[in-house]
């Protein structure tokens, strides 16, 4: 069973291992066998999905299971209106592939999705787009070790739509394009994302499977596949590997969307119905488990990236019935971490031996049941980290923790939960299906958001400190247990000194523990009188309103229901990124956590944390170009206390030096990984030079970052804290008289904020002059890596709005060329991209920008390709097909989009203080979507102006430019 529970973030080398509108009316069919139907009274077959389990069936989904052995699920679902999201999944991931077959079934992926009986060549993406989808995100499929999913939502489907695109789905199933020469295309399409993806990270990815999972298949078959497999692939190789697994009783459909059951059980069973499969089915192999006589220890070196360790205690992974007392066993489990996690965050947060350290328990690819810790020192003293941590691991087990403890973390899973049953009417489709067929490949069931809040509490009276030690125990004893060193810098006898680190006798440690404080919201600085209104006129959409008081704070208000139990506010202050000057660099880059974590008044991050928990309350920041944001997304119940925390931080902010101290510490861990591979350096400095060198887009040096001090910190943001003007979004769930009281009460309450004019120079946002070669830099990564970039200067502001819009078209359209030629056709390149950049906060700056990674000897390539697509779209104006494949998905995306609160709260940022944003919101859709030919070929003429042109490479150090 899933639980959509908040877990810690793992560290780099954890993710490395574990990755790799109308109803449509029903056909009857009277032949056909009948699905288990859900939410009758009669005597209920458990569903396949549920037969091993006791857990509740969740009477949503509508089961069934085809003659030829094919599993579906389809329940109704209208969030967003129209849409239907289809989730189609096969038994077959690397893990099932022969020694020389690595990677065939992410090729078979590729191939599929190319073309099939039903669809020429490379026509299903262009099918598709057309019906709206947008390759990539409505699109799209993924090979993992133990399955390979495809995935489309479908907007705004109709019988006609979906009936089309089932059977092009069949067709990939059954019988996908698999000949010599597309094999032979697309095998430079594999190699390519697997040249893009090679690196430190899949290195460290590589070594760190090899190592954990030493003598199981995991380990060593990638779904990316080996140079050599990829290359010996043929036509036959990989038909053979389809005939044994691409079969229908490895495949499960999920279907989720605004349909009628019978009519998606009807087009599942006419599509897929007749599907056989061919020759002998293959065998499940056997995913072995941890081997206890493989190395423990192992020292990785890759230059340039941050020291690290990750320890594992490794166990088999078993199938086991998904039954209700094993879920509540996995509850105690993730909760008896989540304390761990708390302690060993808060003595990261003291400044110790250790920047972060994270633990998690996971099921890896139905191979391992592993928990993994994770240590990032905080300098090179690696064994007094791992010393530190070890004791803080030997004190949870070795007595059980607090009745406060347990009560702190249950509170805060609870909220979880209970946040799913809130919003569970929201909850959107694609969503659904994915999470029915992830369930699938780990061998568990789903059940509702409210079936899971049931059986989480009622496991409670479990929970008990004896028992939370005893998984305590059990999570950090039992298996085999692993570790793991990354570092930059070869030192000899590392090995040696990790192993005996590993095994030398550890005490448990004394102070971990956190000591129990009772905090209130009463102990928030408080404030004066409540303000009062001075002006109350509607604004905007219809019943939006803007609220002005007395201190001049304002309030764009929208009482809605659109989203159950959410509440969502954003509090903008001051004049964001028009505040500092263009030329004079400011500590803006520490800001998103050291702000946020250091206190309010006199209480610390950590009373914060107690404050908040088990409530649905936050504090996001953000620096916008024209404001200071910080945003939530809270609750009916909590949101008037979250507008006093928000208010209180710019009233009375903390200055705890702590959490610089964090991010200047994890800023330098990080700096020299910015130099390592094509996309790190653009990373760095592309933003940075699209806007001619302003000092507001650079990354630091490592001296700005090790000179900067506390005092100068707060010596930039204790001024801007106390900025105006302050505009304050709140959308959702509330009474309009209650929210509006409770603004006056906080925001209302503060002093009047002078509003510091901008200077002119601020406001100003440049773009580079036109250079005849690309600008060079360089990587310290791989040789056979490169990265090209081309830009355009455009616009800013109001005044050319329309075209701002359109440009999303001519840049999409821009895009799909640039894909079909550079990766579908070439291989040259994996991900080209295009965007369009426009500042609505500036009146220049704008750009088009065109970027793909690319082997060095292909760069000459890359520009005559970009260069001749801008000529062509300039000179000859496009086709209404090709308009239409481009405009179709773009007002699919729009019309979901505009269905939520957060579209249209970002639409209005900034409205009260510049009223063209509200004309702006109101055009959007006709400025964008109604576009010819004609105005596409004019804006690629006024744009795409090759003698305004800038362009850079990055390029390996010691390779020329060509």
């Amino acid at each position: 069973m899933r639980f959509p529970l908040r877990r810690s973030a793992a560290s780099l080398s954890v993710i490395a291992l574990i990755l790799s509108g109308s109803p449509l009316a029903a056909r009857t069919d009277p032949a056909a066998t009948p699905a288990v139907a859900q939410g009758t009274a009669q005597p209920q077959v458990r569903p396949w999905l549920y037969e091993n389990s006791d857990v509740p069936i969740d009477t949503a989904w509508r089961f069934g299971t085809l003659p030829n052995g094919l599993r579906y699920a389809i329940r109704r679902n209208g969030v967003p209106p129209g849409q239907v999201s289809v989730r189609l999944r096969i038994d077959a991931g690397s893990l099932m592939e022969q020694p020389d077959e690595l990677g065939y079934a992410h090729y078979i992926e590729h191939l599929s999705m190319r073309g099939s009986r039903h669809v020429p060549d490379g026509e299903s993406k262009r099918i598709w787009q057309r019906l709206g989808v947008s390759f990539g995100s409505d699109s799209n499929a993924q090979t993992t070790p133990t399955g390979t999913t495809y995935a489309l939502d479908l907007p705004q489907a109709t019988p006609a739509s979906l009936s089309e695109s089932m059977k092009i789905l069949a067709g990939m199933m059954t019988d996908p394009n698999i000949v010599d020469s597309a094999v032979e295309a697309e095998r430079a399409v594999v190699l390519a994302e697997r040249r893009e993806s090679e690196g430190p990270q899949m290195r460290l990815s590589d070594a760190s499977r090899l190592h954990f999972f030493a003598g199981q298949p995991v380990a060593d078959h990638t779904p990316i596949g080996t140079v050599a497999t990829l290359n010996a692939a043929t036509a036959a190789k990989v038909e053979a590997f389809h005939q044994r697994w691409y079969r229908p009783e490895n495949a499960v459909i999920a279907i989720a969307g605004d349909i009628e059951p019978a009519a998606a059980e009807q087009l599942i069973k006419d599509n897929f119905g007749a599907w056989t499969g061919t020759g002998k089915a293959g065998v499940m192999p056997d995913f072995g488990a941890p081997d206890p006589k493989q190395p423990a220890t192992r020292v990785v070196v890759e230059p340039g990236v941050p020291l690290g360790l990750t320890l594992a205690w490794l166990r088999p992974w078993t199938p086991h019935a998904d039954t209700i007392v094993y879920n509540q066993d996995k509850l105690t489990d993730m909760l008896a971490l989540q304390i761990v996690s708390r302690r060993l965050e808060q003595a990261a947060r003291s400044g110790g031996s250790f920047l972060q350290s994270t633990v998690e328990q996971e099921d890896v690819s139905r191979s391992i049941d592993g928990t993994f810790l994770s240590i990032v020192p905080t300098g090179d003293n690696w064994e007094k980290a791992l010393s530190d941590v070890r004791a803080i691991i030997e004190d949870a087990k070795s007595a059980p923790p607090s009745q406060a403890e347990i009560d702190r973390e249950y509170a805060q899973m609870d909220t979880a939960l209970a946040i799913q049953v809130e919003n569970a009417d929201t909850e959107a489709g694609a969503k659904q299906a994915t999470d029915l067929v992830s369930a699938v490949d780990i061998r568990e069931t789903t059940v509702s958001s409210q079936a899971a809040v049931d059986i989480f509490r009622s496991g409670k009276p479990a929970m008990t400190p004896q028992k939370i030690l005893e998984s305590t125990q059990r999570l950090f004893s039992a298996g085999v247990f692993r570790a793991l060193m990354v570092t930059g810098k070869v030192q000899p006898g590392l090995d040696t000194k990790l192993a005996a680190a590993v095994a030398a006798p550890v005490k448990a440690a004394t102070n971990a523990r956190l000591a129990d404080k009772a905090v209130t919201m009463d102990d928030l600085p408080k404030f004066g009188p409540a303000g009062t209104v001075v002006s109350r006129k509607p604004i905007g959409l219809q019943g939006m309103e803007e609220i002005t008081f007395a201190n001049g704070v304002k309030l764009v208000l929208l009482p809605n229901d659109i989203e159950n139990e959410k509440v969502r506010i954003n509090v903008r202050f001051g004049h964001g990124q028009q505040a500092f000057s263009p030329t004079k660099p400011v500590p803006s880059w520490a800001a998103d956590y050291a702000l946020v974590a250091s206190g309010i008044g006199k209480l610390g991050q950590r009373e914060l944390d107690d404050l908040t928990n088990g409530r649905r309350m936050g504090m996001g920041f953000n620096i916008d170009d024209d404001a200071f944001e910080m945003q939530v997304v809270t609750r009916p119940a909590d949101y008037k206390d979250q507008l006093r925390l928000f208010a209180a931080k710019l009233a009375a902010p903390g200055w705890d030096p702590a959490p610089l101290a964090r991010v200047k510490t994890g800023a330098g861990v990080a700096y020299d990984a910015m130099s390592r591979s094509p996309d790190s350096v653009l990373g760095r400095d592309l933003n940075w030079l699209l806007h001619d060198k302003d000092v507001r887009f650079r990354t630091p040096s490592r001296t700005e970052i090790d000179a900067l001090t506390p005092q100068a910190f707060r010596a930039t943001w204790e001024p801007i804290l106390a900025s105006g003007p302050i505009e304050v979004q709140i959308f959702g769930q509330v009474k309009a008289q209650e929210a509006i009281q409770s603004v006056a009460a906080t925001f209302g309450a503060l002093p009047a904020r002078p509003d510091v004019p901008v200077p002119a120079i601020n406001r100003a946002m440049r773009f580079p002059a036109h250079v005849e070669m690309p600008v060079v830099l360089r990587h310290k990564g791989e040789k056979d890596q490169a990265a090209a970039v081309m830009a355009w200067p455009t616009s800013g502001g109001f005044t050319l709005q329309k075209e701002a819009r359109q440009l999303e078209i001519l840049t999409q359209i821009f895009n799909d060329r640039l894909f079909d030629k550079l990766r579908s056709t070439e291989g040259a390149a994996y991900s080209p991209g295009v965007q369009n950049s426009w500042p609505f906060s500036y009146d220049s700056g704008g750009y088009i920008l065109v970027t793909s990674q690319v082997r060095p000897d292909k760069i000459p390539y890359f520009y005559s390709v970009v260069k001749e697509t801008a000529a062509d779209l300039a000179k000859t104006p496009v086709s209404a097909d090709e308009l239409q494949r481009a405009v179709a998905p773009m007002g699919q995306l729009l019309a979901r989009a505009s269905t939520g609160n957060a579209f249209w709260m970002n639409q209005m940022e900034g409205a009260t203080q510049d009223p063209r944003y509200v004309d702006a919101m109101k055009t959007m859709s006709q400025d964008l979507l109604s576009v010819t030919p004609a105005q596409i070929q004019a804006l690629a003429a006024k744009y795409l102006v090759s003698g305004k042109s800038w362009s850079a490479i990055v390029l390996p150090e010691d390779v020329a430019p060509r």
